[in-house]
């Protein structure tokens, strides 16, 4: 773990802590995000850092370095962990100090990085989803990834309860937006991959990817077009397929919505394509979306 509170790296567990009087902790004002390390390399880790300086700017937060800095930190960090698969997280909080409710008396904002080791594997299966009935955020907070999370915690508790992998959110208008943690993506009955639009949800990483990848699909004429559009309940669940799309993922197919299939009911060629794509960007991709980690 990195703590600018401690002024670096630390490799004991029990030190690995966040104060409670850290503005985050009790009134919520933080914002975060998380790059995965996949065969010993940062997979997008700058796009994740330009979307995390964004919510920064958003949530009133200013680093308490700069941004090159903060990004070497994170390499050392997971250099020193010695993770060659698993996710890089990191956290900027107003700071600590007091428990009021204005940040005014925290003297600097504070950073946090973990890293976390897990492994990746492609997923096969396909999820079952429902259609989440907690209302989600309002477009300032869903497309700044800010660590005001129960939302999100408790459309996932619902999908859990109703034995789904998790949920998707509807919003005022009704069209689709996005799940508790990821993006969603359609392939129509036309062969065209649909996202929905990014004006009131998270703008993800890996779906903003995802976008400059599928068009080698349209090139090889399985796909039709790619495009990002305003989707309808009724056009969504009339797609051929469904898919989830988040950097811990990076693509998991859904197959049933609300107890009804999508498509055939099965995982879908197109849906297997378009993973196909990510995880061969996350092994061999240039190297402007992979960061080579030296390992000591």
């Amino acid at each position: 773990m990195y703590s600018s509170i401690f002024g670096g790296i630390v490799l004991d567990p029990m030190m690995m802590m966040i104060p409670i009087d850290d503005h985050m902790v009790h009134r919520g004002h933080g914002v975060f995000d998380t790059a995965i390390i996949f065969n010993g390399f940062l997979y997008e880790l700058d796009a994740h850092l330009e979307r995390f300086q964004r919510s920064a700017s958003l949530a009133k937060i200013s680093p308490p370095f700069s941004g090159s800095a903060f990004r070497s930190i994170l390499i050392q960090l997971t250099e020193k962990s010695k993770c060659k698969n698993g996710t890089l997280r990191y956290w900027l909080s107003a700071g600590s100090g007091n428990f009021s409710l204005s940040p005014s008396d925290c003297p600097t904002p504070a950073l946090y990085a973990i890293v976390i080791k897990h492994d990746m594997s492609q997923w096969k299966e396909g999820v079952k989803v429902i259609t989440s009935s907690i209302p989600m955020k309002t477009p300032l907070f869903a497309t700044m990834k800010n660590v005001n999370y129960l939302p999100n915690v408790l459309a996932q508790m619902e999908a859990e309860e109703k034995g789904a992998f998790a949920s998707i959110w509807v919003d005022d208008e009704g069209y689709i937006a996005e799940g508790p943690n990821m993006n969603v993506a359609f392939v129509n009955q036309d062969t065209e991959l649909v996202i929905p639009k990014f004006d009131k949800i998270l703008a993800g990483c890996t779906e903003n990817r995802l976008l400059e990848l599928a068009p080698k699909l349209v090139e090889q004429g399985r796909l039709k077009a790619v495009k990002t559009a305003h989707i309808s309940v009724e056009e969504a669940k009339a797609a051929a397929e469904m898919m989830f799309v988040g950097s811990s993922l990076p693509v998991a197919p859904i197959i049933m919505w609300d107890d009804k299939p999508i498509g055939n009911g099965k995982v879908g060629k197109l849906t297997l394509a378009l993973s196909d794509l990510l995880w061969n960007d996350m092994a061999a991709g240039p190297e402007t979306h992979r960061i080579r980690v030296t390992y000591e």
